[in-house]
């Protein structure tokens, strides 16, 4: 079993505890539209950067398990962020649910959920917890892929779907997707190959708002991708590493 089928067999398994725990009917559940991720990224005045929050991962291991996410957060978008984008997967990239919130409050840029939905649950529960987008990996959703995308419009959210191949462009776009994300890396196997994107790019139609995911770690990564036909670029290692966010993020904002 590759890691990708791992980290969803472990996702079903606590979808249904929490389900179990807290109901869809006891969730307070706001359906007005929320902080829209593809506006930021169409108004941004230089490189539309989305900084990640990511304390670990399968392929880095731990990453920075001491990050204050409220700070963390607010130095990224003191560094010219238009949005933040947060892993909630608490067995292999040590996210929480609890930052959604935290993080909500903390800035006034869109909020992304990245996690492995694979429930109408967790849309809910995205929704409650003041997620403004939520990720939806086409290569695990498969013919659910455009249900999951009209329920998260339904309820005030946008769908970030990530796609790996060049099928997926296809079977996304046909399913409604109008933010599209190109990962970079294989989700499989953990290899990351920025030239992914120069692949898949020109298969994705041009009304879709297109983000390159994974394995930017310089300037000359971003140029690369945004000339290569993204609109926006997703970065998470490279910051999370770096000793200072802000100034970090302000490289990448600059890199173009």
């Amino acid at each position: 079993m590759n890691i990708l089928a791992k980290i969803v067999e472990d996702a079903r398994v606590r979808v249904k505890k929490q389900a179990k725990a807290k109901p869809i009917s006891r969730m307070k559940i706001d359906r007005s539209p929320k902080r829209s991720l593809r506006k930021a990224i169409e108004s941004a005045p230089k490189v539309p950067l989305i900084g990640e929050i990511k304390r670990a991962s399968p392929s880095m291991g731990d990453i920075n398990l001491d990050l204050d996410v409220f700070e963390v957060s607010r130095a990224m978008v003191r560094g010219g962020v238009i949005a933040i984008s947060v892993l909630t997967e608490p067995k292999y990239f040590k996210g929480d649910l609890s930052y959604l919130l935290k993080i909500r409050k903390a800035v006034d840029v869109p909020v992304l959920r990245k996690d492995f939905i694979v429930d109408e649950y967790q849309l809910y529960q995205s929704v409650e917890l003041g997620a403004d987008a939520v990720l939806l990996i086409a290569g695990v959703l498969g013919e659910d892929l455009k249900h999951f995308i009209d329920l998260t419009r339904e309820l005030g959210m946008e769908s970030f779907v990530e796609v790996d191949e060049e099928e997926q462009v296809k079977f996304a776009s046909a399913a409604g997707a109008e933010l599209m994300g190109i990962n970079n890396r294989d989700l499989k196997t953990m290899q990351v190959d920025i030239t992914r994107t120069a692949r898949l790019a020109p298969l994705v139609p041009d009304k879709v708002v297109l983000v390159s995911e994974s394995g930017m770690l310089m300037p000359n990564d971003i140029k690369f991708v945004l000339d290569a036909g993204a609109d926006a670029v997703l970065v998470g290692t490279s910051l999370m590493k770096s000793r200072n966010i802000e100034q970090q993020a302000r490289l990448f904002v600059n890199a173009r």
